[in-house]
């Protein structure tokens, strides 16, 4: 991805707030606070959807990313914004918003690590030997 498209990226999404991009996949995800919020591929970016946002998506004319996964094709949770909202950070408020939601209910679905208690053991009392007055 090249550097220009990368800073295009940054003010994008900065209504938003601050977005770092990290390799991954063959392309880059895209976080906000901590949380995947998107996928660049290529030059393509992809926003995070979920059961309540991926209509929205669905009625603006976008679509999934869809890769070839074990000779069957693989669809994501990632869809292509309105071509709109890629003019401006205003435009793209809203579904960058959209997003970060969708990437904090993911979130907060995770079940937290279960700690398993420590087993319990039986300590043997140490007999101290009797002293011979």
């Amino acid at each position: 991805m090249s550097e220009s498209f990368t800073g295009y990226l940054r003010d994008l999404f900065s209504e938003l707030g601050p977005v770092v991009l990290r390799k991954m996949f063959g392309g880059q995800g895209l976080y906000h606070d901590g949380l995947i919020i998107g996928l660049v591929i290529g030059e393509e970016l992809y926003l995070k959807t979920d059961a309540a946002t991926v209509g929205a998506f669905e009625q603006a004319g976008g679509h999934p990313f869809v890769y070839q996964g074990k000779g069957k094709p693989v669809t994501m949770s990632y869809w292509l914004p309105p071509a709109e909202a890629m003019e401006s950070a205003q435009a793209m408020r809203p579904w960058a918003k959209l997003a970060y939601e969708a990437a904090v209910r993911k979130n907060s679905e995770k079940k937290p690590v279960s700690k398993k208690p420590a087993k319990k053991t039986t300590a043997k009392k140490a007999v101290a030997p009797k002293r011979k007055s």
